[in-house]
């Protein structure tokens, strides 16, 4: 999330300096004439400080939320640099330009490293998971390239043509046919993180412009025509040099009977969320609609009832949370926090479903991103349900612990006229649980689950998921995404070796409420 510091050989003389002069005077024995405060005090004054600066760019985050090791070489780190406090040699040091005086930050660090618990403890699971094939049957391509690595980046399915698309890390799109067999659409110059699509059978694709996490505005939003000859159709340009974005939605936001797109550029360190707006003479106008970084995926709606779309983002980077933006009918929008997540949890996707059937949109959330400074195992990722209490206001009424989960879509999967879940995690515990990597959630009366853990994890990695019909049966199949690739950053744990396949980009979990299902996932 931040870049390392590699300090000059000015400032490297600078800091021995200061350090020096730091252990010269500990020598010396030189203290206050005040009272040394008692460790208590001590602490309480740390937390107030941690709760005056750390705010200013993310909600509170409680030392329990991290090992006391992640804090002290990775974090603390980290968050001192936000506030211009470097670290060199264990020593912290800042400036004039500093937000915060040294001593003071030495106080906050003092606070987290003694707070901080040694390592997470993982809560215990209320009903314990089954190992068994559930509702579903597993169906794989028929014919993959096993010199290619899988590094699916996306899944949708087009409700037009009823195909399936992906797209992959090396920025090609593909299409599938019913008997998963692909077809190469198009080949962009960046990943394709989203596709949205339009009543002309045209997709909106997001081209994320970079894959690593750097700060550079290379990505692009595009229109391509699905229904011609694919091979020949060239892609328009809406708009470009996006800090790496990752979805876009679409709606005559302003009303003008032309087409505008919200897009949310996830970023870095910076991002934001934008308005491209269609001119009369059908250029488009790039607005910002909020300058925060880590806008991760768009639910668009008319949420207050005025006639007017609005749009709603889950941001995932430092200040994590929902935000619901409603449409001014002057152009831009008003914006309010429906949720709020400490900046450790790793904010991966939202739903809104009713799941109580009150007529109120409720939110099916996950996080679990696990790739940043504090690469544990942690008892908060998983699959939540925050319930609407009435006039967007919400309250948490189910939370099930599911490491480095990643996406959850409900759906009556069993049709029995309650919704299901379908969850995956591309940070499970890898060593000694990776049956986590997809559980299917079956709601067996109001609130109360069965966990079900499908034995999928050899067949891939889980980084995409995609809910539809596949088959035109009547009932909700699930596609799954292997982003296989074991590369820098992607893997937390070590002494194991890895067990899926590298080489398959899909696999389909078919639906088959009430046939019978073998030991191996068939019928």
């Amino acid at each position: 999330m931040f870049k390392r510091y590699k300090p000059s050989a000015n400032r490297v003389c600078f800091l021995i300096i200061c350090a020096v002069i730091t252990a010269v005077v500990a020598l010396n024995g030189c203290h206050s004439p005040d009272t040394p405060a008692s460790p208590e005090a001590q602490l309480a004054e740390g937390r107030q400080l941690a709760e005056k600066y750390c705010v200013s760019c993310h909600r509170f985050t409680e030392p329990a939320l991290i090992d006391r090791e992640s804090w002290i070489k990775r974090v603390l780190p980290a968050m001192g640099k936000q506030l211009g406090v470097q670290t060199y040699m264990g020593q912290y040091f800042s400036d004039a330009q500093s937000a915060i005086g040294t001593s003071e930050w030495q106080k906050i660090v003092a606070f987290y490293s003694k707070m901080a618990p040694v390592t997470l403890t993982m809560p215990k699971p209320a009903v314990k998971p089954l190992h068994d094939w559930a509702i579903f049957s597993v169906e794989r391509p028929k014919k993959i390239d096993q010199s290619l690595p899988a590094m699916t980046t996306m899944i949708s399915f087009n409700p037009i043509d009823k195909k399936i698309y992906t797209a992959d890390a090396a920025s090609n799109l593909y299409k599938w046919d019913s008997q998963l067999k692909s077809t190469l659409v198009h080949q962009f110059d960046s990943p394709v993180t989203g596709l949205n699509y339009t009543g002309t059978n045209t997709a909106i694709v997001t081209c994320i412009g970079n894959m690593a996490p750097v700060n550079l505005s290379k990505g692009k939003v595009l229109l391509l025509d699905l229904a011609g000859k694919t091979k020949n159709s060239k892609p328009v340009l809406i708009t470009d040099s996006l800090p790496r974005p990752v979805q876009t939605v679409a709606a005559d936001f302003n009303r003008d009977g032309l087409m505008d797109y919200v897009v949310c550029g996830f970023g870095h360190d910076h991002g934001a969320l934008y308005l491209v707006q269609q001119q009369k003479d059908h250029s488009f106008k790039k607005l910002v609609i909020s300058s925060i970084a880590g806008g991760e995926q768009l639910i668009t709606g008319d949420f207050n009832n005025d006639g007017w779309p609005d749009v709603m983002c889950l941001f995932a980077q430092a200040d994590e949370g929902i935000r619901m933006f409603l449409n001014d009918h002057k152009g831009g929008f008003t914006t309010q926090t429906l949720l709020r997540f400490p900046p450790v949890y790793g904010s991966s996707s939202f739903q809104l479903v009713d799941f109580n059937h009150d007529g109120k949109p409720d939110i099916l959330y996950t996080c679990g991103d696990n790739s940043d400074f504090s690469k544990v195992l942690k008892p908060y990722h998983g699959v939540y349900i925050f319930t609407n209490t009435g006039n967007w206001k919400f309250k948490q009424t189910y939370f099930y612990h599911m490491n480095g989960c990643t996406k959850a879509i409900a759906a009556d999967f069993g049709r029995k006229g309650n919704l299901d879940i379908a969850a995956i995690a591309f940070f499970p515990d890898l060593k000694y649980h990776p049956e986590e990597g997809f559980t299917y959630l079956e709601q067996t009366a109001a609130g109360k689950f069965i966990p079900h853990e499908l034995p999928v994890n050899d067949y891939g990695r889980w980084l995409t998921m995609e809910v539809a019909d596949i088959d035109h049966d009547g009932k909700d199949d699930i596609v799954l995404g292997n982003f296989s690739t074991t590369g820098r950053g992607l893997v937390n744990q070590t002494g194991f070796t890895p067990k899926w396949d590298m080489h398959e980009p899909i696999i389909v979990l078919k639906n088959i409420s009430g046939a019978p299902v073998t030991k191996d996932g068939k019928r």
